[in-house]
């Protein structure tokens, strides 16, 4: 897995939006990579409708959600529209990216999440051991805020 403080490994993966996502295009902003294993299941759905109905207070912390799974782009667009998700859902087809990350399993992807900074280091990681669970909105953004406190300015 990569551990907090490292440079967190570059990727391009295509978008849902029909644009490319390049983490090297990203440096200035923060990013929450949310790695999820499936459009549709009842877990990811979960979660991911729970960091939309958050987005506001991320946003106010100055951090852009992000998800990745190795679903296809049409999937991705689908599964956006029915669960009107404000953020841009990539995909991982080959998981080459999610390897990369260290949430791939033996069954595909792992649940995970990863906080990038501004300078493209991770202040942030997460990988679930077991597919059920999953780190709630609430528990970021405090892990969020607690970040932010501990910066000087």
């Amino acid at each position: 897995m990569v551990a907090v403080a490292e440079k967190a490994p570059g990727f391009c993966l295509p978008g849902d939006d029909g644009q490319e996502f390049c983490l090297e295009d990203r440096l200035g902003e923060r990013l929450l990579l949310v790695f999820y294993p499936g459009d549709n299941t009842p877990v990811c759905t979960r979660q991911l409708c729970e960091y939309r109905d958050g987005i506001e207070s991320f946003s106010e912390l100055g951090v852009q959600v992000i998800g990745i799974s190795s679903d296809s782009l049409d999937s991705h667009q689908k599964f956006r529209a029915r669960h009107a998700l404000p953020f841009v859902l990539l995909s991982d087809e080959n998981l080459e990216v999610a390897s990369a990350y260290g949430c791939k399993g033996a069954l595909g992807m792992k649940r995970a999440v990863f906080l990038i900074d501004e300078r493209g280091t991770v202040r942030y990681a997460h990988v679930e051991a077991l597919a059920l669970f999953r780190r709630r909105a609430e528990e970021l953004l405090a892990v969020i805020r607690e970040l932010e406190g501990g910066e000087s300015a």
